[in-house]
């Protein structure tokens, strides 16, 4: 099984969970890090995530994996809350966010430059378009996005 399976298991088992509590899944990742391997689970809902509602979900997910056992390799289980600079990955995450300003990393540059911060304004499958304080569009393939997330002012 490759670590990809472990997400798409992983998410599986968390939509019963993350739907009797009203629970949004934003992301599942398998990652190295150093010598450790870690599943973590980023949760979210209206209004916030609490450390009780990671909790609630870490120990339903933790006995499940156990019951399943469907991963061969040792790890650290995570649940966390995305976070303020919470990447935008699913069409969701990009549909709460029209009109609002995001920052933009590409993995290549484009007109000189790989970041852009502007107004996310629309999003298909394929594309992303801002709108930039210049006053121009920008559209962009959303496979040349390194990381796409929203604006914070402080």
């Amino acid at each position: 099984m490759s670590g990809k399976d472990y997400v798409s298991k992983t998410e599986e088992l968390l939509k019963p969970i993350l739907d009797e509590n009203n629970f949004e899944l934003v992301d599942v990742e398998w990652v190295k890090e150093g010598p450790e391997r870690y599943l973590r689970a980023y949760i979210d809902k209206e209004g916030g995530i609490t450390i009780n509602d990671c909790e609630l979900v870490s120990r339903a997910l933790s006995d499940l994996l156990d019951e399943k056992d469907f991963i061969s390799e040792n790890y650290i289980l995570e649940v966390s809350s995305p976070g303020l600079d919470r990447p935008l990955k699913k069409d969701r995450d990009f549909e709460r966010s029209l009109g609002k300003d995001v920052e933009l990393r590409l993995f290549r540059p484009l007109n000189g430059q790989k970041e852009y911060t502007g107004q996310l304004k629309s999003f298909d499958g394929e594309t992303i378009c801002i709108g930039l304080e210049d006053g121009e569009d920008l559209t962009v393939s959303r496979s040349d996005i390194a990381r796409i997330r929203l604006a914070f002012s402080f």
